[in-house]
């Protein structure tokens, strides 16, 4: 299950292992989320927090929110929905090493493999600030061919 806003990323979600897509700018996530029994994790990799705060009402009891992206914003939480459902937020950079191996172990099950793009370096700044970076970004130097990262989003 993949949650995104705008249909343009739903062909990418579902390459990446997702069996379905909920457009968030077509319908409200938390209740088509909340249709299906709710979500016992919900993972994101947004740095938007009122994005963020609206999956929230999705959790299950004893559901778990796992924060990978940052954002300026302060994320609104409803203490509400972590009492009552038993419910936590976890945030983290990469994960634990446990749950890297379930990550890897699952792109093994499903045939899901990274998705990269390269560019020239001197495009880097240009595709940061347009937010065009929807993959692990790899930069080419041009002068000696070594390859740097300059960016990286997932979806």
């Amino acid at each position: 299950m993949a949650v995104g806003r705008g249909e343009d990323i739903a062909a990418d979600a579902r390459k990446l292992g997702a069996h379905r897509y909920i457009d968030a700018n077509e319908q409200n996530a938390a209740d088509a989320l909340n249709g299906m029994g709710g979500a016992k994790a919900i993972l994101t990799t947004t740095g938007n927090s009122a994005a963020i705060a609206a999956l929230m009402p999705a959790l299950a009891p004893e559901g778990h929110l796992v924060v990978l992206g940052v954002g300026k914003d302060p994320l609104p939480v409803s203490t509400g929905y972590l009492v009552g459902a038993e419910g936590g937020i976890i945030g983290s950079i990469t994960g634990l090493p446990f749950e890297n191996e379930k990550t890897l172990g699952f792109s093994v099950l499903t045939g899901v493999r990274p998705m990269i793009e390269t560019m020239p370096l001197e495009r880097a700044a240009e595709a940061v600030q347009k937010n065009e970076i929807r993959r692990r970004e790899v930069s080419d130097s041009p002068d000696d061919g070594r390859s740097i990262q300059c960016a990286s989003m997932m979806i």
